[in-house]
């Protein structure tokens, strides 16, 4: 938790930005996983914990912006409670850690509601990912599940991405940390992998250390042979001498912020020739994008520089052919990177994704329809403060590549004969995270081994 003064100025910019009515900010609760007693993983909803901080479940939050009323309502343990969890801090104990110091049982909140809306005043919710959530919305404010997304409060969504997407100097320590220990979750697979090995015997390996360092995973391992699946968490297949093995997988320290880092290295001691090849186009591209980093630069334009990187690369060992700028205007490179160059990060992976990329990662532009480009999650000029992944790569899906050859599509822009020699590459891409500065950008946390010479170094 950061000190009191910290989440008390949170909460008084976003009071100041709503202006007028009431915040609704509910915490998430525990959710069983087949009986009630037998949960997921407890995790709180982000924006709650910017705001609140506090790590427990079934809190709701309700800031009156015309009084500055801060509340907490959720319901002490009861004897029987204690009896199998232990002593725990009460409510009112929780809250005032952050400055709040009047508290409620959770039936309580429904008066308070209900005296609002006798009073007509606008009542500001975001929009909800979790069932519960919307049930509670129901409940509480008469909303239909199916309806709740578009009643909740784009001036609160707006208002909040205006906060959270600007990281502090104590955020981003907090992110180098989890950045530092995502590092050490990749050296721990690329000194491990050797052939025979399953793919979860190090995708377990991989998650130790995030438990080991105290704090656990920022999201589903992906660690892989079949590089080609952009999020693939399956982990049943035996590795082998000369597969390439592509791990994305981060830490999320016990303030929730987190890492998220992507490696790709060889299950035996060196690349193959074409792995080389092929590697050295997705992190030729990487760099490219990298060079560009600095405040007024459109991650879009970063972006594209990337895709270009890419396409000219492929031209260059035989997979395209043609102008690649008019194939990049035309999306042919997409058949080898389908995807964006990078998101948003901190509280969340990707960064306030519930809260509409369009906000988080467009400033309320207008995506892409085209394949590949329209994945891709930032977009917006990048200013001081903002976080954020640089991870493209070369992949070669074989329905795709299927789907797009029968269509003959982009004939003048790729060479199919040769595409086709390689339908059983997989894929490969290096990730590392940027924070820009005044300046321009700075790498978050110890760097990772990405060059091929420096990869082969530590297997």
């Amino acid at each position: 938790m950061f000190t009191k003064e910290t989440y008390i100025e949170r909460r008084k910019k976003l009071i100041e930005t709503v202006g007028a009515g009431i915040i609704l900010l509910p915490g998430n609760g525990e959710s069983p996983m087949n009986y009630t007693d037998n949960t997921y993983h407890f995790r709180q909803d982000s924006s709650f914990l910017y705001y609140f901080g506090l790590d427990h479940p079934d809190l709701i939050a309700f800031l009156d912006t015309d009084n500055g009323k801060e509340i907490i309502f959720g319901n002490d343990l009861t004897v029987d409670d204690i009896v199998w969890m232990g002593v725990k801090p009460t409510i009112g104990e929780r809250a005032s850690q952050v400055g709040i110091y009047e508290t409620y049982p959770l039936d309580k909140l429904a008066s308070f509601i209900d005296e609002a809306q006798r009073k007509k005043r606008e009542i500001h919710f975001l929009p909800p990912y979790r069932a519960e959530t919307k049930v509670l919305l129901f409940e509480l404010l008469g909303i239909k599940p199916s309806q709740a997304k578009e009643k909740s409060s784009l001036k609160l969504v707006k208002a909040i991405v205006n906060q959270r997407n600007y990281k502090t100097a104590e955020e981003l320590a907090e992110i180098e940390k989890a950045v530092d220990i995502t590092v050490d979750m990749h050296l721990a697979a690329m000194r491990m992998a050797r052939p025979g090995m399953k793919e979860w015997e190090i995708a377990a390996a991989v998650h130790e250390v995030a438990l080991a360092a105290g704090g656990n995973l920022s999201f589903p391992i992906i660690a892989t042979i079949n590089g080609e699946t952009l999020h693939n968490h399956y982990h049943g297949n035996t590795i082998q001498e000369g597969d390439m093995f592509l791990l994305d997988a981060g830490a999320e320290t016990q303030m929730h912020y987190g890492g998220d880092l992507s490696s790709t290295f060889p299950v035996g001691k060196r690349f193959t020739e074409r792995q080389k090849e092929i590697y050295n186009v997705a992190l030729a591209a990487h760099e490219a994008a990298i060079s560009m980093l600095k405040p007024g630069v459109s991650f879009r334009d970063v972006h594209l520089k990337a895709c270009l990187t890419v396409a000219e690369g492929m031209k260059e060992l035989g997979f395209m052919k043609g102008d690649m700028q008019e194939a990049v205007n035309e999306g042919a490179h997409a058949l080898f990177f389908p995807c964006g160059t990078g998101h948003m990060m901190g509280l969340d992976i990707h960064d306030m994704e519930n809260l509409g990329e369009e906000w988080v990662g467009y400033d309320g532009e207008p995506k892409s329809t085209q394949f590949g480009l329209k994945s891709l999650r930032l977009a917006r000029v990048l200013e001081p403060g903002f976080v954020f992944t640089i991870e493209p790569g070369v992949y070669f899906i074989p329905d795709l590549i299927d789907m797009w050859k029968s269509e003959n599509k982009f004939k003048d822009f790729i060479n199919w004969n040769k595409v086709e020699q390689y339908k059983d590459f997989g894929g490969c891409r290096n990730e590392e995270d940027f924070v820009i500065t005044g300046e321009g950008a700075r790498l978050l946390g110890k760097p990772l081994p990405k060059t091929i010479e420096d990869v082969e170094a530590e297997r």
